[in-house]
């Protein structure tokens, strides 16, 4: 009887579900977005690459300088003299042979590869969070299954004593159950400390600890075959994208370069006043000018300058096809990974109903005297596993499916249709490509720099 009524047990404390959680996968996505320190450490690189832009276009623009000075000299007679002058000089680029305008490009080009970084490192984020949320959701039903395990074996325990004091049993089989019961709470001990763990993880990657997990969603979709895979990742996956840009501004580089041996003809005017102690009065003067400058020779480093700006396009040329490679291997790998799991899902749940078969016949033949207590708790070990492994790939088929959105570049915010205000890389790079300084679009820059502060 106390056999029986203990398989019961265990039977519904394994097949019991969790109950309804506060947090769903969504909610941890959300937190993860919006609490991310590696989104806002990305974000800070991207505005930077926005002040490339702005420094280029300020290359283009006159430069004026204000210049003091303060002269004396002393002469043989005995006398001094001091010279006071003030002077206003301003210098233009009139002619770079383009070098200006592919230096605005390339740093443009910098930027959309930037942003396309920034794109890679939230999926990495939200990939993160779908691991640290099945983590969280995994430990806690390892811990329910290990509570319930330690419940029955302690009947077991109480069972095999009582049968002992009747002479049914030997005293070895209630040390049999003892150690069962150590090693049940030893595990149970773990399983606990997996379950801490994982916490950390989660506020690791949200910001906060779970207070509770609702059960996952339906699984995303993904793509009908391998092949549909493979091309959406080469259409939309951020790293090739960022691989391409990349090579753009590889390329705009190496003519920017070559461009320098054209030279440059500059302008440049000047107004300035002097005073001295030994004049009447004080000095005007204004000057203009026109130059032509090109460089002759220059040590062999305008020539070591280009070649070292071609090697570095070529290795962006071949660091798009490395990339491009890896992509498609990485989609390859995630969809065998989840045939595999899948697979590993439909063994587990075949394993299951053979080792809850197994412990039902073994319990009834203990009952009858032909099977020993050992016996029962090693079939009720083998279920407890085969519980377990179910649980452990039901949670891998979750982060599977999710990877494979991530290996496919739609591992998104957008893609997942989250609903929450996302960041707006447009907004910081309109407000800086132009190069704003005291006026009316740097008051506007503030702004936004004092809005992103506060969102940070």
């Amino acid at each position: 009887m106390i056999r029986r009524l203990s398989a019961l047990c265990i039977a519904a404390a394994l097949c019991s579900p969790i109950p309804a959680m506060a947090q769903s996968l969504a909610d941890t996505f959300v937190a993860a977005y919006q609490n991310s320190n590696i989104l806002e450490q990305n974000r800070a690189l991207l505005r930077a690459a926005d002040e490339d832009v702005a420094i280029a276009v300020a290359q283009l623009r006159p430069v004026v300088n204000f210049v003091a000075g303060l002269q004396g000299r002393a002469q043989s007679s005995g006398s001094e003299s001091l010279t006071l002058s003030f002077n206003l000089n301003a210098e233009v680029t009139l002619v770079d042979f383009g070098r200006g305008r592919l230096a605005k490009e390339a740093a443009k080009a910098q930027v959309l590869a930037t942003r396309q970084a920034l794109l890679n490192a939230e999926q990495q984020v939200l990939l993160n969070a779908v691991s640290a949320f099945m983590d969280v959701r995994t430990a806690t039903e390892a811990v329910l299954l290990q509570q319930a395990t330690v419940r029955v074996i302690t009947r077991e325990l109480s069972a095999a004593r009582e049968r002992f004091e009747l002479g049914e049993v030997t005293r070895t089989d209630v040390s049999l159950a003892e150690a069962r019961l150590a090693a049940a709470r030893s595990q149970l001990a773990a399983s606990e400390g997996d379950l801490a763990a994982a916490r950390e993880g989660y506020k690791l990657v949200t910001g906060s600890y779970p207070s509770g997990l609702r059960a996952a969603p339906a699984l995303p979709r993904t793509a009908a075959s391998l092949q549909a895979a493979q091309d959406i990742a080469r259409r939309t996956h951020p790293s090739i994208l960022q691989a391409q840009f990349e090579v753009t501004a590889g390329d705009l580089n190496a003519e920017r370069v070559e461009a320098q041996r054209h030279g440059s003809v500059t302008g440049s005017a000047g107004v300035g006043r002097s005073f001295s102690n030994q004049a009447a009065s004080d000095v005007g003067s204004v000057t203009a000018g026109i130059t032509y400058a090109r460089p002759i020779y220059q040590g062999g480093q305008l020539r070591a300058l280009s070649r070292q700006a071609i090697a570095r396009r070529d290795a962006t040329r071949s660091g798009l096809h490395q990339t491009a490679a890896q992509v498609l291997q990485n989609v390859a790998l995630a969809w065998a990974n989840l045939d595999v799991t899948r697979a590993r899902i439909s063994a587990s749940r075949q394993q299951v109903t053979a080792s809850q078969n197994a412990f039902d016949g073994t319990r009834e033949e203990a009952r009858l005297g032909a099977r020993t207590t050992l016996d029962v708790l090693n079939a009720e070990n083998d279920l407890l596993n085969a519980r377990t492994t179910l649980l452990q790939a039901e949670a891998g088929l979750q982060t599977a499916t999710y990877n494979l959105l991530a290996s496919m570049g739609l591992l998104t915010v957008e893609h997942l249709g989250l609903g929450i205000t996302t960041y707006d890389p447009e907004a910081y790079y309109n407000a800086v490509k132009d190069a704003p300084a005291i006026s009316a679009q740097g008051e506007a820059l503030d702004r936004i720099l004092r809005a992103l502060n506060k969102a940070d």
